[in-house]
């Protein structure tokens, strides 16, 4: 397995919510009580995605733009970077914002173009009016699970835009059909298809002009480094030597050795061993397994040996860890 599909997988995204979003110019959304991880995909016509917390410069998104925002920042979805929040979302939960005659008539129009959406049946978790000249957006909203989601996160910046390319597109286009429907299944289907446009769009950013990604997504295209690490993520509890990792990619120990911590910033058993205290924390955090079962599950004969690597790794002990984490 390679380590992205290892790390998107363990990461799994739960508890998923996708949202439609079609507005006419202006308007301005708020969102706080934002997750680990929030996916904004323009449709049609032009939106802007601003950050309001991170001193990041907002971005301009054309159609079939995708923004990943990495990380709970508290964000504004508009029409333009300058039009003020006319509403304010926590969840599910929405209220307006601003006061005075110009703020009841923003609103005015506002609930009157919602009205006029409801009569045309936008269908279930669309937000809008609907009407010629709107514009069209997607929002996803995807919650990470445990250090494996620490480490994905640890891939983007606060905030990262992804061009509209064909592959992604056709996603967009295949969620965008999937959001209005109410069938049985369809929170499932949505939360595969926003897993499918996540993917899509992680591996076009990190592939793009610029992207600072870690150096191991730099090393999975060396056909050394990336197939140890292809190695070392299929059997992390095995029992790894270097000497054992170097036979197989046929160079010697110290070439080996060179080879991989050039490409991948660290020795392959150092490497080895941050990747096995991930496990370790996600597996205390989700499991009732005992510290010495978790200590076996990723590698350790003994749970002391286990305990003392998960310390210098994390601060805690394993016991203190869940405890923190449960």
């Amino acid at each position: 397995m390679d380590v992205l599909s290892d790390l998107l997988h363990r990461a799994h995204a739960r508890n998923a919510l996708v949202r439609q979003l079609i507005q006419r110019p202006p308007w301005a959304l708020a969102f706080t009580g934002a997750p680990p991880l929030t996916v904004v995909a323009a449709l049609g016509g032009h939106a802007s995605v601003r950050l309001d917390d991170a001193g990041v410069a907002p971005v301009h998104l054309a159609p079939g733009d995708i923004a990943l925002i990495g990380g709970a920042h508290p964000h504004t979805i508009a029409d333009d970077p300058s039009t003020p929040p006319q509403a304010v979302i926590h969840g599910n939960r929405k209220h307006v914002v601003g006061d005075g005659a110009a703020a009841a008539g923003v609103m005015a129009g506002v609930m009157a173009r919602a009205m006029v959406g409801a009569q045309r049946s936008l269908g279930p978790r669309t937000y809008g009016d609907g009407l010629p000249g709107a514009t069209i957006m997607l929002r996803g909203a995807c919650e990470l699970r445990g250090e494996a989601g620490v480490r994905l996160l640890g891939m983007l910046p606060a905030l990262a835009v992804v061009p509209a390319g064909p592959r992604t597109r056709a996603a967009l286009d295949l969620l965008a059909a999937e959001v209005a429907r109410d069938e049985p299944g369809q929170d499932a289907v949505l939360h595969r298809l926003l897993d499918l446009v996540l993917v899509l769009a992680l591996r076009a950013w990190c592939a793009g002009p610029g992207a600072s990604v870690p150096s191991w997504h730099r090393a999975l295209a060396d056909p050394v480094a990336g197939e140890a690490l292809r190695l070392l993520h299929e059997r992390p509890a095995h029992r790894w030597t270097v000497a054992e990792l170097a036979a197989g990619a046929g160079m010697s120990r110290a070439a080996f050795a060179a080879r991989f911590r050039s490409m991948v910033g660290e020795p392959p058993l150092t490497y080895l061993t941050g990747w096995r205290m991930t496990l370790g924390a996600d597996l205390l955090s989700d499991t009732d397994a005992t510290v010495a079962a978790v200590a076996r599950e990723v590698g350790y004969g003994d749970a002391f040996a286990f305990s003392v690597a998960f310390k210098r790794a994390h601060g805690v002990s394993p016991s203190a860890w869940r405890r923190r984490t449960h």
